[in-house]
């Protein structure tokens, strides 16, 4: 089987007609290049060129051969290029598991940054709650995933990309809609939309303890999965709630979202995570795509 050197000889001597300056484009003396051509032919069984004293012509074999060897040497030349692009963490494809809240501010952030930087990277999405997303990133069907804690495996490793405040959403007309800032004092005995402590156990439990830590005691009328939904319910004026900073991407008319004084207040922590084992070369590229989005997100 000829190579690709053979292939690259032929065709600088078909475009040039001239041996001459064909081994010069070659940097290379006009015997070895005669002699590649020689095998190239003695390998196909045809004969590619006709020599004379005075000139170089294609055969009709030749005429023929020489957009199949341009082709072949292009095709080459773009497998190699991919090669090197995926091993420097250039193009490839990333799958990424994300919970609903993720959705609101960082993930858009995250693929923004990733368009900017990685515009040859296939990214696939997958929203799922935490639980579902361990298990498909242990069983290799993602590779990082946006989750709340806690996560502790061995198998894993894990970043903070986000430590955000919380707020109180105080429906339009509420007596408390006025207020600067609500602290936790505020939702004693005042109905209260509460997180699932099953689909969002996180935020359930994160606040579970910040009640208990206030000596405060609401009175719990749903328990919901969804931001969206926790915010709906207060709309309608149902009940306060106590949701994400991110919840403000919603822009839910009629919710007012009031910071929380606090001494040492609770903050809502998103971790990027993904196995130990993983050896994409695109991961510590997004890793530090995601820790440079961090950084920002701290500073502000």
């Amino acid at each position: 089987m000829f190579d690709l050197n053979q292939l690259r000889c032929f065709v600088t001597v078909a475009e040039e007609l001239h041996f001459g300056r064909a081994a010069a484009r070659l940097n290379m003396t006009q015997p070895p290049l005669s002699r590649q051509i020689q095998v190239l032919e003695h390998i196909i069984d045809a004969t590619l060129l006709e020599r004379t004293s005075r000139s170089v012509r294609l055969t009709p074999a030749g005429r023929s051969f020489l957009p199949e060897a341009v082709r072949i040497l292009k095709l080459a030349e773009s497998a190699s290029q991919m090669v090197r692009r995926i091993a420097f963490g250039k193009t490839g494809s990333l799958k990424i598991g994300f919970t609903a809240t993720t959705a609101y501010e960082f993930l858009p952030e995250l693929i923004a940054a990733c368009v900017e930087h990685l515009p040859d990277v296939d990214l696939s999405l997958k929203e799922m709650v935490s639980s579902e997303q361990l298990e498909a990133l242990t069983s290799g069907q993602l590779d990082v995933v946006l989750l709340r804690p806690p996560f502790v495996r061995r198998e894993l490793m894990s970043i903070r990309v986000v430590a955000e405040p919380l707020l109180a959403a105080v429906p339009r007309g509420n007596p408390l809609a006025d207020a600067e800032a609500l602290s936790y004092a505020d939702f004693d005995g005042k109905p209260f939309i509460m997180f699932s402590p099953y689909e969002s156990k996180y935020f359930h439990d994160l606040l579970v303890t910040q009640f208990a830590k206030a000596d405060v005691f609401p009175r719990y009328v749903q328990h919901l999965s969804q931001v969206h939904s926790v915010l709906a319910l207060v709309r309608a004026g149902l009940g306060l709630a106590i949701v994400p900073r991110a919840a403000a991407m919603l822009h839910y008319h009629d919710v007012h979202l009031k910071p929380l004084s606090d001494p040492s207040p609770a903050l809502a922590e998103l971790f990027m995570v993904w196995r130990r084992d993983n050896e994409s070369p695109l991961l510590p590229v997004l890793v530090d795509i995601a820790c440079k989005l961090a950084s920002t997100d701290t500073a502000n």
